[in-house]
């Protein structure tokens, strides 16, 4: 008398890893653009 336990979608799991995935892309991108423009400045001592 026990019933199978639904699983989740498995593309709905795949989706949510690619979002996180393409967010933490942004803020490396982010993270050394700013690295750079400080780099950039100490060199020039602005």
């Amino acid at each position: 008398m026990s019933t199978t336990k639904k699983k989740p979608p498995i593309s709905h799991q795949k989706q949510q890893q690619q979002v996180n995935r393409k967010a933490l892309i942004w803020i490396g991108a982010a993270f050394v653009v700013i690295v750079a423009a400080v780099a950039v400045m100490l060199a020039l001592n602005v």
